[in-house]
């Protein structure tokens, strides 16, 4: 009898450890939030894990009114409480997938620092920008106290002060600084100088993701503007974005990135360019996409693994959709843009570019009729593969240009 008791001691033991480790798992690798729309039942089951409402509260989800939110349980095996989920109530929302190029153009606010050099003097080699203590990503956005936006100023500011000892006004990790500069006269042409490489703007192709007919806002990239040197993300003053033609495509390959070939139509702008961030990139456009229709937007709790199609564009014949699958998911809420793994299983995309090409970032991503997001980076040692980010995160962020637009 006491062997059986130590053992069922012992069994109990290993289930609660396995319980308790099971718990801790799914609790990380699941979301703490929800976004549902109005009138729209929320149900999602990940594996062992599913998420439950009582009668009240589903009862109460069928009136909620928009922006307005509610409280879930994460269950394992429907039996084992996780944790509560906040589940928010949206208004419905039909987006019209895109998949269109689309050229970037932005000047930074203030100029970054994108590198620094050695200046030859008269005592010898010296680095102002190292001994002063910036560094390759901060944003210049003053000097002493005058507002800079161009590289051209912070040179000819540098240049002209004769030597004199300035401040700079820095933002380093959006934290604001000041850094004073001693510039040096340098041998090579007799003028002063920081030891400074700035870069003030930035050009490039993406592709557009959605168009909101309710508030002519777009969300293009599904992630943001980096400064090719820093890799940081290009702080923005202003924008636009223009038309841009496929003019031919550089195959992707193991260890090297395949790319989209293009050029910018026109200068006419079609749209403005309000927000570069992590997500991708937002604004308005002037004119709404012809012969399209809006879809649904599904929600991260709609996307299961499996067949999707790629709407994207390769050549002059415009938007074309490929077959695609989703291999994984991460629902984690800290997740802003690596949320799926894409896999291009369409052989005539695969002939054409190899898989996933630089310039493909923002093509919509559907599955069972909604749009649930877009491509957003590569896979460099396999271009077949690359991530994709929830169409929700997108959606998040294009409706904060509304609502700047109303502010201003």
């Amino acid at each position: 009898m006491k062997k059986l008791i130590k053992g069922l001691t012992a069994s109990a033991a290993v289930i609660a450890v396995f319980l308790a480790a099971s718990v801790g798992f799914a609790s990380y690798f699941t979301p703490n939030s929800f976004q549902v729309a109005k009138g729209k039942h929320l149900i999602w089951n990940m594996d062992a894990v599913s998420l439950e409402t009582d009668e009240n509260e589903i009862s109460a989800n069928s009136v909620v009114q928009p922006e307005q939110s509610y409280s879930a349980r994460l269950m394992l095996y429907h039996v084992v409480p996780i944790k509560t989920v906040h589940v928010n109530v949206i208004k419905d929302t039909m987006l019209v997938p895109c998949g269109t190029p689309f050229g970037i153009k932005m000047f930074t606010n203030g100029v970054v620092i994108v590198g620094t050099a050695d200046i030859q003097t008269a005592d010898g080699d010296k680095n102002p920008a190292n001994e002063s203590g910036l560094r390759v990503g901060d944003v210049i956005t003053a000097i002493d106290g005058k507002k800079v936006t161009s590289n051209s100023e912070v040179g000819d500011m540098i240049a002209n002060g004769n030597g004199k000892a300035v401040r700079l006004t820095v933002k380093r990790d959006g934290q604001p600084l000041t850094v004073p500069l001693q510039p040096v006269k340098s041998e090579t042409d007799r003028t002063y100088k920081a030891g400074l490489w700035v870069r003030d703007s930035t050009a490039g192709i993406g592709t557009l993701t959605f168009y909101n007919p309710a508030t002519n806002c777009y969300g293009g990239l599904g992630h943001g503007v980096c400064d090719s040197d820093t890799n940081e993300i290009m702080p923005l003053l202003n924008g636009e974005i223009v038309p841009v033609t496929i003019s031919g495509v550089a195959r992707g390959q193991k260890g090297v990135p395949g790319e989209l070939k293009g050029y910018f139509s026109t200068d006419s702008a079609m749209g403005t360019l309000s927000f570069n961030v992590t997500q991708g990139v937002y604004g308005l456009l002037y004119a709404a996409p012809k012969g399209k229709q809006a879809l649904e937007v599904g929600m991260k709790q709609d996307i299961k693994t499996g067949a999707v199609q790629i709407l994207t564009t390769i050549d002059g014949n415009g938007p074309q959709y490929f077959h695609a699958e989703i291999e994984k998911i991460d629902y984690r809420d800290n997740v802003q843009t690596k949320n799926m793994v894409l896999h291009i299983t369409d052989e005539k995309l695969l002939n054409a570019t190899g898989g996933i090409v630089q310039g493909m970032s923002g093509s919509p991503v559907i599955q069972n009729g909604k749009i649930i997001g877009a491509v957003t980076h590569v896979f460099v040692n396999d271009p077949t593969r690359g991530y994709g980010i929830f169409a929700e995160n997108m959606l998040e962020v294009s409706q904060r240009v509304k609502a700047q637009e109303k502010a201003s």
